[in-house]
């Protein structure tokens, strides 16, 4: 990038690799600056992600930058991320810029043509600089892949259009920590090299004073100040990059599955999220993950079905090639034999199309297959259209079979219950696909209220379907089970259906996910707080904390 340098006070974060910590980091130090007084944002040129979010002004956004703007205390901006990568096969991904897709590219395509995007990077960056104190900038995988530095857009060519000091992180639990830092640093130009303030190490395991000879030779040997040593925690959660992340959850998923095997706690209901291929938006189950009177349980084997009170179809991003897989897997026989023996099964955005009676592509949206039969647990029927819908939403139940029990009576609490079932749900939709119901009297899910804020005509206001007993629904929201009281009521119903009555019903109300994420951001400051010399940041920053 041979451009003109745009002026800010920026942090940025590069890393030796992929899955180092980069993003926690850049998350922890915009919480960091916010409490102590500075207006601050993340920003990261380019993303790679299956996960995404809708902005209120209805761009699609990477979710690790949603992440740093929660913790910085701010609405997303696609700015924040002006590009995202959402891969569709394994060559190619959909290019979104500025939270618009421009298409699929190859990543031959998608090379040649990166730099053309540049004046975007550029624009969005400044747009937000000139608002705030601190941006915190986040690099991709290590920043020093010599075969890819000519197209860089994201790691240090962007350090220096943003004019960045950065922090190289390398991560102690994977080993090789002094090669990583010290042999990062040594592939820099003395220019590149000039803008590294110091040295993060991260995930260290264990007693971090058997660690201060390698902080002494990181220092000697790297002409850097070690500005932490970041030990490894388990008590603090936050999302992370997807693909590695995921995986991570696979295996903490088998101590669950162990439990729920065994016969586990009697009052907890176990989810299963069926782990496909490519799926997209997990985080829509972050907060089952996190309730402690939930077993989730991230699965991949048709033999595991049948021990789940609830399985959910989660979003994907070649929904017909997921199909396929389930097909060819047998896991879609098996699904069927599940709802059929009495097993609850959900689906959210493309797992609701697979639920329909078939899913057609004659656009060649996601895919090169034209058409594929559903579950047919549905009536209904999905076609891939040319147009992304994204929007945010506010929507109502539309369904009764989740209302409060017993059945309603002019009392206090049948009141409450009223109300409850009448309050405004949140959630963001991201979808090519448009689903038609077949039957003549579809039971919908949800009425949808507004779209990006604007009311819906009540034509267009039904939104997923349902059986009439609740068994299998389906819906295009993402997040729904993020609102309290309505995963609440759908968990007492999947309680009781399940015969698992017992003190978790009550237990099961005091978890508030929005209020628990935002204690984890300041959990995550403290830490690396205490693990940091954040005085020394600021004084290389050439600011006072």
């Amino acid at each position: 990038m041979n451009e003109q340098r745009i002026q800010a006070r920026a942090l940025m974060f590069l890393g030796t690799g992929s899955d180092v910590g980069k993003s926690v980091l850049a998350a922890a130090f915009c919480r960091i600056f916010k409490q102590d007084g500075y207006r601050v944002a993340p920003f990261k040129a380019q993303n790679m992600a299956l996960n995404s979010f809708i902005t209120p002004a209805g761009g699609e956004m990477g979710r690790a930058q949603v992440v740093q703007a929660e913790a910085a205390g701010l609405e997303p901006q696609v700015e924040m991320n002006p590009i995202l990568l959402k891969p569709t096969s394994h060559m190619g991904s959909q290019v979104i810029v500025r939270g618009r897709s421009i298409g699929n590219f190859s990543a031959r395509d998608y090379y040649d043509y990166k730099l053309r995007l540049l004046p975007v990077v550029r624009e969005c960056y400044r747009s937000l600089a000139e608002r705030f104190d601190i941006m915190v900038l986040e690099g991709a995988g290590s920043a020093v892949e010599l075969n890819l530095k000519d197209h860089d857009l994201v790691n240090l060519a962007m350090a220096e259009l943003a004019d960045a000091r950065c922090i190289l992180v390398g991560d102690i639990d994977r080993g090789g920590i002094f090669a990583a830092l010290l042999g990062s640093l040594m592939l820099m130009t003395d220019t590149e090299r000039a803008r590294v303030i110091g040295l993060m190490v991260n995930k260290l395991r264990g007693d971090p004073g058997l660690f201060t000879s390698g902080v002494e030779i990181l220092e000697q040997r790297g002409g850097r100040p070690v500005l932490g040593v970041v030990p490894h925690f388990s008590h603090i959660a936050v999302a992370e990059e997807d693909s590695v992340a995921l995986g991570a959850r696979l295996a903490r998923s088998a101590g669950a599955g162990a439990r729920i095997d065994s016969g586990g706690p009697g009052d907890r209901p176990a989810i299963g999220v069926l782990r496909l291929p490519f799926v997209s938006n997990y985080t829509d189950f972050d907060c089952f993950e996190q309730d402690p009177q939930v077993d989730l349980v991230y699965f991949d084997r048709a033999g595991q079905v049948f021990q789940f009170d609830a399985v959910i179809l989660p979003g994907s991003k070649n929904t017909l090639e997921d199909l396929q897989f389930l097909r060819n897997s047998g896991l879609a026989d098996v699904l069927v034999g599940y709802h059929q023996a009495g097993g609850v099964l959900i689906g959210i955005c493309g797992g609701y199309q697979m639920l329909g009676r078939g899913i057609r592509d004659p656009r060649r949206v996601e895919s090169d297959l034209d058409e594929l039969p559903g579950l047919g647990l549905l009536d209904m029927v999905t076609e891939m259209a040319a147009e992304k819908i994204t929007t945010q939403v506010e929507a109502r139940t539309a369904a009764a079979v989740w209302a409060p029990a017993p059945v309603r009576e002019h009392t206090e609490g049948a009141r409450k219950g009223a109300e409850a079932d009448q309050e405004t749900l949140s959630g963001y939709e991201i979808h090519m696909g448009r689903s038609t119901a077949l039957g003549t009297e579809p039971v919908a899910c949800f009425q949808v209220l507004r779209r990006n804020g604007r009311p819906v005509a009540p034509a267009d206001a039904a939104d997923g379907l349902m059986a009439a007993d609740g068994r299998v629904w389906g819906t295009y929201i993402h997040g729904i089970f993020d609102n309290d009281n309505f995963r609440r009521r759908w968990l007492d119903w999947l309680r009781a259906r399940s015969g698992k009555i017992g003190p978790a019903a009550t237990t099961t109300d005091a978890f508030c996910y929005r209020s628990w994420k935002d204690e984890q951001y300041d959990l995550l400051a403290d830490h690396v707080r205490r693990h940091t010399d954040v005085a020394a940041v600021y004084r290389l920053l050439g600011m006072r904390n």
